[in-house]
């Protein structure tokens, strides 16, 4: 295992390596600052799923719960670059719910990994169907990705829609349809 101390000295030689002083008054304290940013920008790599997902009982509801538009960052696998833009994770309750909370702490634990946008949405809606075991679940999720817009092929305006459904929101068009009616609306 890497240590902290080690972590420090590898950023000294990136800074090396593209060409700074790692030495200079604004980049001493640069490579603690780093590790305590990725602590956050990362962490989604120290919690579990199942230690959030606490469950009630439905109470008979069997109607669709949708949180839209939760806020989410996470960074591209591919080039360590962010990415950024909103949610909107649904399921029908079988036997139980959730605080509504549960969904954006969910989406929160996926997106704060090395990932890419479409597994973020397979993890949010399989860890549902997992621990909740809803009639369906969906991640429909739109983004802006830096390694896109700061460099490569430099489309500033282009925004990623992915959608990972399971349960009745896969196999039936109506549920699909309404779910997608009440994103868009």
């Amino acid at each position: 295992m890497t240590t902290k101390e080690e972590m420090k000295e590898m950023i000294t030689k990136q800074l090396e390596y593209i060409g700074e002083d790692p030495h200079r008054p604004g980049l001493q304290e640069t490579p603690a600052r780093m590790l305590k940013s990725w602590d956050k920008i990362l962490g989604g790599y120290k919690r579990d799923p199942k230690d959030i997902l606490t469950t009630f009982d439905s109470d008979g509801y069997d109607q669709i719960v949708l949180l839209k538009d939760i806020e989410m960052y996470s960074t591209c696998e591919h080039h360590w670059q962010t990415f950024s833009g909103r949610a909107h994770v649904a399921y029908i309750p079988g036997d139980q719910v959730i605080g509504i909370s549960k969904l954006a702490r969910l989406v929160e634990i996926y997106a704060r990994r090395l990932q890419i946008q479409e597994r973020i949405g397979m993890q949010v809606t399989d860890a549902l169907m997992k621990h909740l075991r809803p009639e369906a679940a969906a991640c429909v999720i739109e983004a802006k990705h830096f390694c896109m817009c700061a460099r490569g092929v430099e489309k500033q305006h282009s925004t990623m829609i992915t959608s990972a459904v399971e349960g009745k929101f896969k196999t039936s068009n109506s549920a699909k349809s309404e779910l997608m009616s009440l994103i868009y609306s």
